[in-house]
Parts: C-alpha cells; structure tokens; sequence
C-alpha cells in the first residue's frame, strides 16, 4: 500500500513540476498549440486553409454568440411587414439590417463566425502564397471577411454587390490602419547613434532635459569638438547649462577626437 502510494507521489510530481499546476497546465497547452502548427504547416494549402478556416469559424462563433447573450434580442420585437406589404427597396433593407444586427446568440454567432473564418482562411492563403504577414495580405483578408460579413448580415442598401464591396472596403481600410499602428507600437525605439555621445553628457551633467535642443539644432556627436558659447545660446540653452556643458568638453580631451560616423 505504501509503494503503491509513493509511486503515485512520483506520478503527481512528474505531472506538476516544482508544485505549479497551473503553469504545467499551460505548458502542456503551448506544447499541445505548437505542435498543432507543426502539423498543419506540413499539409497541404487546401487542407491547412480549411482547417484555419473552420477553427476561425469556431472562435468567431463562440464571441458572437457571447455578445448576443450579453446583448438583448430585440429582433422578435420588430414589426415584420406582411408579404403583400409594398415598401421600397432601401426600407426593406434598412428592415432587415437591423434584424440581422439586434438578432439573438444564433444570429451573432452565425455572423461572427462568417467573418472571423472567412479573415483566418484568406489570411492563410495568402501567407502560404507570399511567404509572409503584411499590410497587404491583412487588408486582403480583411476586405473579404467584410464582403461576407456584409453579405450574411444584410447590411446597407438593397443592392448586395456594392454593399460587399464597401464593407470590404471599409474592413480593409480599418485592419490597414490597425496593422500599421500596431507595427509602429511593436517596435522598440531605435537609437539615434549620432546623438548618443551627447545624450550621455547630458545625463551625467544632469541636463538631460536640454536634449531635444541639440536635436532640434542638429548638434551632433561630430559638432560636440566644435562647440562654442554662441551655438549653444541659438538653440536656447541658458548660460548655466552652456557653461557646465562648455566646461565638461574642455576637461574631457576625448570628445574632440570621438566623433560619430555618418
């Protein structure tokens, strides 16, 4: 009995190292995901652009029915108008956008998954064709997930093509923009090398602060030997400062000789 017992001590430890369960747990779950993407980008285009699609489908799916159960359905509470009612096209139309769009969790669900599946599908076609992820390829899927966004929802006007091309349009304008901004806030802030000798003074004298004014008169490493009381007065740093900063290249024999490369 007590074998028994340490060999199931064994059997937890190894299942969850260092007494962390929940890091085990999302081990395994990365472990699980990456291998599901090894395997997938071994198949073959056909094959990976169904699977991305139908797992895309899924997740849309589940948000959107999601947000029709947080959402009230206020659908059923629309006058449906009777067959022989004639009301022009474009009140039709208006009739059944807002049905499409205050439906219940079926209806959002359907609408969702159209759309995320349709993003996943055409965004892996067009990685697997173009070798990579940009701008390009983001607004392509875009445009067509709103296409058909726009086609199962019934939004706009009566007329269904130029309602698909809009949408796609404005879809494909908004993940551009998106693509663009989130390249910009993903990359670290690049260093100006020919201002780093600068910078570096600065903060040791502890006038950091007047940074953008060397940037600003375009005083780079290579100026700082040639430095005079009148240059640093037209980008207007205030004598105090100019003295410490002349000061410190005079006692500082190496700044004249280190200069930054263009």
């Amino acid at each position: 009995m007590e074998q028994q017992q340490g060999k199931q001590g064994v059997t937890v430890a190894k299942l969850f190292p260092n007494q962390d369960p929940i890091k085990f747990v999302q081990f395994k779950f990365k472990e699980l995901e990456d291998g599901f993407k090894s395997w997938l980008s071994k198949q073959s285009l056909p094959v990976e652009a169904a699977v991305v699609t139908a797992t895309g489908g899924v997740q849309g799916a589940a948000i959107g029915a999601i947000m029709g159960t947080l959402t009230p359905d206020i659908s059923s509470s629309m006058p449906t108008p009777p067959p022989q009612a004639s009301l022009n096209p474009q009140a039709m139309a208006s009739l059944k956008q807002a049905q499409a769009l205050a439906g219940g969790p079926l209806i959002q669900a359907r609408n969702f998954a159209v759309m995320t599946g349709t993003n996943a599908g055409i965004a892996c076609i067009m990685k697997r064709l173009r070798g990579k992820e940009d701008v390009q390829s983001s607004m392509v899927a875009a445009f067509g997930s709103g296409a058909m966004f726009s086609l199962v929802s019934g939004m706009g006007g009566p007329n269904l093509a130029t309602n698909a091309i809009t949408s796609g349009l404005f879809f494909a304008l908004v993940q551009g923009g998106l693509f663009k901004l989130g390249e910009k806030l993903s990359k670290p802030p690049v260093e100006d090398l020919c201002y780093a000798r600068t910078k570096s003074m600065l903060n040791n004298l502890g006038l950091q602060n007047y940074e953008k004014n060397f940037k600003k008169g375009l005083l780079t490493d290579n100026t700082l030997p040639l430095l005079t009381d009148s240059a640093l007065r037209d980008v207007r740093i205030p004598p105090g400062p100019r003295l410490l900063i002349l000061d410190h290249l005079r006692r500082d024999p190496e700044l004249r000789e280190k200069t930054c490369k263009p």
